[in-house]
């Protein structure tokens, strides 16, 4: 069976290679040993034989299921790409070395099935095309660009540069939420085992001392008693209603656009994701538009790398009005969705032929805006989440023991 690359060439159907270690005596009959990937160990003595390998011995290499693969692995990947084929390191010896030094199993058998693409025949950018989970569009069109314009060293480290950064600016925001939803989770566990265990307690005491208990006391027990009576209710509600909102947005545009827009709108938080999306979606088409794509056609990723719906619809609209011959400028502003500072920034690259300078500049403003604030909020934060938890657990404690202190004052 045989498939057909894009140029219209058949090359053999990719099959299931696997690791073989092999060991052996070659012309000199110094003993030689080393890996190979091939559909069977026959295979791999046929070819040793080919080199002059007298062959002795052929076991399977055991690779472990591994770990899913992340942005972060791609991304580093990425760069020992970049910095061995600037170094002067062929593309198939490059991956032979990334295959070895990864240590997620999952990373190195995508790698392989990369790598052997390219060793029969396809280009790399089809070659990372066929697994569009992990290479994104972007990603491939970059690398397509660099192969023809035979800088591949070079897009290959911007698109490093680019994926870096993208990173970092994810992670700054996921550290930001982590503190307080931490914070927030452990009070919520907190109630729930005082609720469920410690306030059932309580009553048992107070209904031994057979007077009236106070009002915030009283509260409390009454939540308590609806708890216990009908706690897996109320979990499997919260539960049910967090998996069909997860389940809801991922198959529904209009629920994605609602909840972008509403993340959007959100004090304090909505403004960092915006600045972070608008560093995205100028750090991405600054890096396409470098790269020598077309406007037009580097619009088709920079919507999807800006990772908010608001954001994609609003590339869409852009695209549409610049392939009709609007400026760039123009089409932005109409979207509004962008800072003036941004479409005044856009306009001053127009005029001057430098957009991907300006566009990359807007990114770093943005991203260091990002830097300020996620710092500013880590700050306003502390105390706040102080005096809800003082609140939330204090006021259940003192709710507890207030028929104590009356009770001492009694006697």
């Amino acid at each position: 069976m045989a498939t057909t690359t894009r140029a219209g060439r058949a090359v053999p159907a990719r099959s299931r290679e696997t690791l073989y270690s092999w060991e052996g005596k070659d012309k000199n009959g110094k003993l030689v040993r080393g890996e190979m990937r091939a559909g069977g160990p026959s295979l791999v003595q046929a070819t040793l034989r080919r080199q002059g390998v007298l062959v002795s011995k052929v076991r399977k290499q055991k690779m472990s299921r591994g770990h899913k693969i992340t942005d972060k692995d791609i991304a580093l990947f990425t760069r020992q790409l970049a910095t061995m084929m600037k170094s002067g390191v062929p593309l198939l010896q490059a991956f032979d070395i990334g295959i070895k030094g990864s240590g997620n199993p999952s990373l190195a058998r995508l790698l392989n099935e990369v790598r052997t693409d390219v060793e029969t025949g396809s280009s790399l950018s089809q070659a990372f095309a066929r697994h569009p989970l992990y290479f994104d569009k972007l990603f491939c069109n970059l690398v397509a660009a660099g192969e023809q314009a035979g800088i591949l060293d070079g897009l290959l480290d911007r698109i490093a540069t680019y994926k870096e950064k993208v990173l970092a600016i994810k992670g700054k925001i996921k550290s930001a939420m982590f503190y307080p939803i931490a914070v927030v989770v452990v009070a919520a566990i907190v109630v729930t085992v005082i609720m469920l265990f410690v306030v059932p307690e309580f009553k048992k005491v107070f209904t031994s001392f057979g007077a009236d208990l106070p009002a915030p006391t009283l509260m409390v027990i009454a939540i308590s008693d609806a708890f216990v009576a009908y706690w897996y209710i109320l979990f499997g509600i919260i539960a049910a209603t967090v998996i069909g909102i997860g389940a809801m947005y991922k198959r529904s545009d209009a629920m994605q656009i609602a909840v972008d827009r509403a993340v959007l709108q959100l004090p304090v938080v909505g403004d960092i994701i915006r600045k972070a999306t608008i560093a995205r979606w100028t750090r991405t088409l600054a890096t396409m538009f470098a790269a020598g794509v077309p406007l037009v056609e580097a619009l088709d990723s920079v919507g999807g790398a800006s990772g908010n719906h608001v954001y994609v619809t609003a590339t869409r609209q852009i695209q549409t009005e610049v392939s009709t011959g609007t400026s760039l400028t123009v089409a932005m502003q109409n979207a509004t969705v962008f800072p003036s500072m941004v479409v005044q920034m856009v306009s001053i690259g127009e005029e001057s032929g430098q957009l991907d300078s300006m566009l990359g500049k807007v990114a770093d403003f943005f991203e260091q805006e990002v830097d300020d604030a996620v710092a500013g909020l880590s700050t306003l934060l502390e105390p706040i989440i102080m005096v809800f938890l003082g609140v939330v657990i204090g006021g259940l404690v003192v709710a507890m023991y207030l028929p104590i202190f009356k009770l001492g004052q009694v006697v």
